[in-house]
């Protein structure tokens, strides 16, 4: 695949981009085709009770039904070694790189200037984006890996809700194991965006509002509208993609799952690569952080990593997997992409159950589990102890998300239930809102 010397660069440099593209497609195209003969051949087993069915697979290789994937893996990593090679270097400031234990050495600045940063190296910075009543600056905490060639501009953003602090470790972790030099693009990660609400161990802002409802914000609004404003204006909007890192809520626990628009090509290739256990089509609501992104141009997924106001090593550990994946793809990082051990259960929509009534509230499925239509879902008593309602399944589909908190008031969730279904709506909310 070596670069003739006659070939116009920007026209070898097109082509190159091209045949990725093509090879993803391909590679795509015969994963998915796998993947459904292999479900048919489960169909046969589960229902022909005497029928051989050992020499399906070899009758369907024999009639080609999809390509050589391992070929198509090879050819695509050849050329996006070969694509990495051709991208021009960026000019590196002589930079001494900031103290890692000195934290008094971290500067504070009031807007993210990368340009300025210095290429081949990992920067610490406070930006600072708004004032509390004594007048000091309240600052968020910003990790930038600068490589040392041209790519894009990554954003991750960790306790926008000040209670959900998987993010964290992720990205702690994801910086321990980067290698600026190596790095094309630039990495930008934001530990804990909702500084108020995450020292007061809590999910809103200071005076409790949710800052993923009230997105871009206004520069003379609220308090909480002018944080959410410097928020977009100073870090979101020199992002070129944004993974937005949550957690369950307070009393609820959750599935590693994306909540990404299944429409749009690029999301949806994210919430793929993120190799999470469930899939939500969701159109990024009014008001969130992924939405605002979104109609600033900035494809953006939302990763939700288990529980709330804990580390989960586990989940932590696959989630870091998935963001590997998508810088592997946007061509940042030489590693190859990591093929789930499982494929991601994919719902064309989903939403809360709600209680009726008050008492006290036991579910019973659990997370990433199928139920039925018409199955049990969940039981309230009363705190003498008699039963008082019975849910049940509207319709089948998979547990993304369940209340944990025994205590119930009328209008409490109960289950977040994913449902697959062929095609996706153009718009598609879970009830959050």
């Amino acid at each position: 695949m070596g670069k003739s010397p006659q070939v116009n660069r920007e026209v070898w440099l097109k082509d190159i981009e091209d045949l990725i593209a093509n090879l993803e497609m391909l590679f795509e195209y015969s994963e998915v085709n796998i993947v459904a003969f292999k479900k048919i051949i489960k169909k046969f087993q589960k229902y022909i009770e005497h029928g051989n069915v050992s020499n399906v697979w070899t009758v369907i290789k024999a009639y080609r039904f999809f390509s050589n994937s391992e070929l198509d893996q090879v050819l695509l990593a050849k050329a996006k070694k070969e694509l990495r090679k051709s991208v021009p270097e960026m000019a590196l400031t002589p930079t001494e790189a900031l103290p890692v234990a000195d934290q008094g050495n971290v500067p504070t600045v009031t807007k993210l200037d990368l340009d300025a940063l210095p290429g081949g190296q990992i920067s610490k910075l406070w930006l600072a984006v708004y004032e509390d009543g004594t007048g000091s600056l309240i600052r968020i905490p910003v990790i930038v890996a600068k490589g040392v060639k041209y790519g894009p501009t990554v954003g991750m953003t960790a306790a926008l809700h000040g209670n959900e602090l998987n993010g964290i470790p992720l990205i702690h972790r994801l910086f321990r194991e980067i290698n600026p030099q190596q790095l094309h693009g630039v990495l930008v990660a934001a530990t804990v965006t909702n500084v108020p609400g995450y020292v007061r161990n809590q999910r809103g802002f200071s005076d409790g509002t949710d800052l993923n409802r009230i997105m871009p914000g206004k520069a003379n609004g609220s308090s909480p509208q002018v944080y959410a404003y410097n928020l977009m204006e100073r870090l979101i909007k020199k992002f070129d993609y944004l993974l937005d890192i949550h957690t369950a809520s307070a009393g609820r626990v959750n599935s590693l799952y994306a909540r990404a628009d299944m429409i749009n090509p690029k999301t949806k290739k994210m919430a793929i690569l993120q190799n999470p256990q469930i899939i939500v089509h969701n159109t990024s609501p009014d008001g969130s952080l992924r939405g605002a992104a979104m109609s600033n141009d900035i494809p953006a997924i939302t990763v939700e990593i288990g529980d709330p106001s804990k580390f989960q090593k586990r989940f932590v550990k696959n989630a870091l997997l998935g963001v590997t994946n998508i810088l592997c793809h946007l061509n940042m990082i030489p590693n190859e992409v990591d093929q789930p051990e499982y494929d991601p259960v994919v719902c064309s929509r989903s939403y809360w159950i709600f209680a009726s009534k008050g008492g006290v509230l036991t579910v019973q499925p659990e997370i990433y589990t199928w139920v039925r239509k018409g199955e049990m879902i969940a039981q309230l008593h009363s705190l003498f102890g008699d039963l008082v309602e019975t849910y049940y399944a509207p319709e089948d589909g998979v547990v993304v998300g369940k209340s944990v908190n025994p205590v119930c008031e009328s209008g409490s969730r109960i289950i977040h239930l994913g449902v697959v279904e062929d095609s996706f709506a153009k718009e598609a909310h879970d009830g959050h809102l």
